[in-house]
């Protein structure tokens, strides 16, 4: 393999208009944020080295934690089941009839989560959503049927069985007391109980795992579950046997292999391997978790646009990008948005008009003062951020690929395709982020990834997918 991927640039259909300082500018940036295909081969190998570890013990910087999702759904499976999506304003119940055949039906309901409610007792929390699932049974349900229910708690947590674990912090402005150190499915089971409501907490869902159910219902050969969005994480299927850390109670375990959470935004926080720019550091040391989820802050919709703004202010202040200015609104932490790269990175007018419409009304440069030359350095800067954010996803990619052995150099056999089901914004809305990820797999791999590995989007991992672990676990429990 060369060392070289395709050039970092603004899109070629505009013939750069700037001077020779803001041309170097650019190729400096393209020299930043290039990753070149000997160090994603290196990222790759560490990537594998620390899946090991956290699979081996405890406490590794990739966690790897089992989500006690054992064996495939086939997409035959059939019945009623509710779900329950809580980790942002909205509280989302869902009630989800499995048809087989990979259909289904899904009534929805969405309530609104208060600041108090986030702010107080866990046990008002607790209470509220029990008040909502009445409310939606009653419309929806039948209150007299018992019903299983996968719960999407979007929190980080130990996860101790396949519906317990323990709540590790709050995030996402969530701050209830009485809740860090305890299981929230008990907790929320607790309230059911108060309410008389005849809902059993079946299983406690990660929107990763949930992600891969989804899809793997209505396509049964899905490998992994990957978020790319505002944050992002990843599973997969993992043989029991590697997971030496887990001590299986064969009696719960319904096959040889468990679905297994990775993680992922936690890879190198020791700052061995992964590329780190002056941008990246600054990013860093003004966050609220500073040094931790660094793979995740190179890659996911959340700070993808800080990055891009620190590199701009780099550029204003050495006079080469809009003349030295910048706005309050350029000068204010996270104000620029990843929606906003998106559009600029896909803007293909010749005066790059949308980028121009960003910069001028939205980001209040003074109207007229941009250039074509500072937008398309601007672009540069977008296209170079995003494109290294799908490079570094597909070498974590790569990690779980190589790991599984899923695929083999001489077997053509299409048992081991990889399909890969995605969920987020970013991969689903950022123009050119699949095929940069495909474009760096193919650099890793050669040109048969193409015809071995396939992206897929899937939606609905707290509802569908929360419904199909629900459904497992509820086999389970029989079993």
């Amino acid at each position: 393999m060369g060392s070289n991927q395709s050039s970092y640039c603004y899109h070629q259909s505009n013939k750069f208009q700037g001077t020779s300082e803001q041309l170097q500018a650019i190729e400096q940036i393209q020299s930043e944020f290039q990753i070149t295909t000997d160090h994603m081969h290196a990222i790759v190998d560490q990537f594998i080295k620390e899946m090991q570890k956290g699979l081996d013990h405890h406490g590794a910087t990739v966690a790897m934690i089992p989500s006690f999702v054992s064996g495939r759904p086939t997409g035959e499976e059939k019945g009623k089941y509710l779900a329950l999506d809580l980790g942002g304003t909205n509280l989302r119940v869902c009630q989800v009839e499995l048809l087989g055949q990979g259909k289904y039906h899904l009534h929805q309901q969405k309530y609104v989560v208060s600041d108090q409610l986030k702010t107080g007792d866990m046990r008002h929390l607790c209470d509220f959503i029990a008040d909502c699932v009445d409310d939606f049974i009653s419309e929806h349900g039948d209150p007299h049927e018992k019903v299983d229910m996968g719960y999407t708690f979007s929190f980080p947590i130990w996860q101790t069985s396949i519906n317990s674990g323990e709540l590790k912090q709050w995030t996402k402005g969530f701050a209830c007391a009485n809740a860090v150190g305890t299981d929230p499915a008990v907790l929320l089971q607790d309230a059911f109980h108060r309410k008389n409501l005849l809902v059993n907490i079946a299983a406690i869902v990660n929107d990763t795992v949930g992600t891969l159910m989804a899809h793997a219902y209505r396509h049964p050969e899905t490998t992994m579950g990957v978020i790319l969005g505002t944050g992002s994480n990843t599973c997969y299927y993992e043989d029991i046997s590697r997971i030496t850390k887990f001590e299986a109670d064969n009696n719960k375990i319904l096959s040889n292999e468990m679905v297994v959470n990775m993680e992922w935004g936690a890879f190198d926080c020791e700052r061995r391997i992964l590329p780190f720019t002056m941008y990246d550091n600054k990013l860093n040391r003004e966050s609220v978790n500073i040094n931790e989820q660094l793979f995740e802050k190179m890659i996911s919709g959340m700070y993808l646009a800080e990055i891009a703004r620190n590199c701009m202010l780099h550029w204003i202040d050495r006079l080469v990008l809009f003349g030295g200015q910048s706005s309050p609104e350029l000068n204010m932490q996270w104000r620029f948005e990843t929606a906003y790269m998106s559009t600029i990175h896909g803007d293909h007018s010749p005066n790059l008009t949308a980028t121009k419409h960003v910069l001028e009304d939205i980001m209040d440069m003074p109207a007229g003062s941009t250039t074509l030359a500072d937008r398309q350095l601007v672009q540069a800067i977008c296209i170079a951020v995003g494109q290294r954010s799908a490079r570094l996803a597909a070498c974590g990619l790569a990690g779980i690929i190589k790991h599984k052995k899923m695929i083999n150099d001489d077997d053509d056999d299409k048992k081991n395709d990889c399909l890969i089901a995605i969920d987020g914004s970013l991969f689903e809305f950022y123009p050119e982020y699949e095929a940069n990820m495909m474009s760096a797999l193919v650099d890793l791999f050669g040109e048969k990834i193409r015809h071995r590995v396939r992206f897929e989007l899937s939606r609905d991992g707290s509802g569908l997918g929360a419904s199909v672990i629900a459904m497992m676990a509820s086999k389970m429990a029989k079993q």
